[in-house]
């Protein structure tokens, strides 16, 4: 069993004071989570599974006697795939306004739609948090990080039933249940879009793509579809925790390229199933973008889950000087490059450094990452 750093964060903030929300994509952990965690407290507890409709009643459309009938004496009410809930705002307002004593907490897998129910209904009552696939440091501290386990997360990725899997085999079937099965079922539930296949077309073509510059009017010229669409779908696969996006880094210096952006995949297994491409690492010639992808998102992970508020972005001049990878914190420029090869020369980037004085640049290679996360969570933030 591999430890979630994130019900570290999350135990204090029952104190009753805001409703806890819990965001992350489906099968990423969240279930399990919460199910050791309500365990874990002293209390009397009501646990509620949204997609079953007996569980949903209890709460959708009732009446506020109904529902101080259904909470009498219960300190944490846990609501698992609250977005499937049509009224959950107004039902989480009524709670925190009228039933001070029930902490609650609720998880969802499409921040699209339950971000949208419960936005304006708990301005200054809520606290969120998101949970990702399995991360480098939750290895580390499990003793399950080694240079096998990382060729594997590169390429079968790390959301934990994947993990637990021996057999590569299993691995790829896993996956591409994950894919098929989950990876859409959100995003066609909470669109118009009745044909999935553009959606297909276009995560292949960002699959294509890791580490690359990506040109909007070029997938909309592939995918027969307007640029306006595309970036539709770009947003609505961002917010079901499928692909995030990275700007281009600028401070109007006159050689930088600032209108670009580049797409990554939370999880590198969701995008070798969808390339259908799981051959080891010697063999590919994708392995620099696997290397950045991957490295990107244990940024991220580890950010949440240390609550490092950092800008990201990626750098580039017109000269093709480049930076992978840039975090912003507290006006502090981060830079980091990341080889796959330790071996590879790194050219350092001086129009950048020179320019930002509260710049630094770490290059990041399979013989130190596992040294740069610990450094990060034992820094002083």
């Amino acid at each position: 069993m591999i430890k979630r750093a994130l019900k570290e964060r999350l135990k204090p903030l029952l104190s009753g004071e805001h409703v806890v929300v819990l965001y992350g994509a489906r099968r990423v952990g969240k279930t399990t989570l919460l199910q050791e965690l309500a365990r874990e407290l002293k209390g009397n507890i009501k646990y509620l599974n949204a997609e079953k409709s007996s569980d949903r009643n209890l709460i959708d459309g009732v009446s506020f006697e109904q529902l101080s009938a259904h909470l009498d004496n219960i300190d944490f009410l846990f609501i698992d795939e609250a977005q499937t809930i049509p009224d959950i705002g107004a039902t989480l307002k009524l709670i925190s306004d009228e039933l001070k004593e029930v902490q609650v907490i609720v998880s969802g897998s499409a921040s699209l739609d339950l971000a949208n129910k419960i936005g304006e209904p708990l301005t200054g009552r809520k606290r969120t948090l998101t949970l990702y696939p399995i991360s480098t440091l939750e290895m580390v501290k499990t003793e399950a990080e080694n240079q096998d386990s990382l060729e594997s997360r590169l390429l079968y990725g790390a959301y934990p039933q994947v993990i637990g899997l021996k057999n590569y085999a299993d691995k790829k079937e896993e996956l591409f249940e994950l894919v098929d099965s989950y990876l859409y079922k959100d995003i066609l539930e909470l669109t118009d879009i009745r044909n999935s296949d553009k959606i297909k077309d276009l995560l292949t073509l960002l699959a294509l793509q890791i580490g690359a510059e990506v040109s909007l009017n070029e997938l909309s010229r592939n995918l027969s579809i307007h640029v306006v669409t595309v970036q539709k779908y770009l947003d609505l696969l961002e917010k079901c925790f499928v692909i995030y996006r990275l700007k281009a880094f600028s401070r109007n210096l006159r050689k930088e390229v600032a209108k670009s952006s580049k797409y990554y995949f939370y999880d590198l297994g969701v995008r070798n199933a969808i390339l259908n491409n799981f051959s080891p690492l010697k063999l590919r010639n994708d392995v620099g973008g696997l290397w950045e992808n991957f490295l990107i998102s244990e940024k991220i992970k580890q950010n949440e889950y240390s609550r490092r508020f950092a800008n990201r972005y990626f750098w580039r001049t017109y000269d093709q000087q480049e930076i992978d990878y840039i975090e912003e914190v507290d006006g502090h420029l981060h830079a980091y490059e990341f080889k796959y090869n330790p071996k590879a020369k790194v050219k350092k980037p001086q129009v950048f450094l020179s320019e930002y004085e509260n710049s630094s640049l770490n290059v990041i290679s399979p013989e130190n990452y596992i040294s740069e996360f610990l450094n990060l969570i034992m820094s002083p933030q």
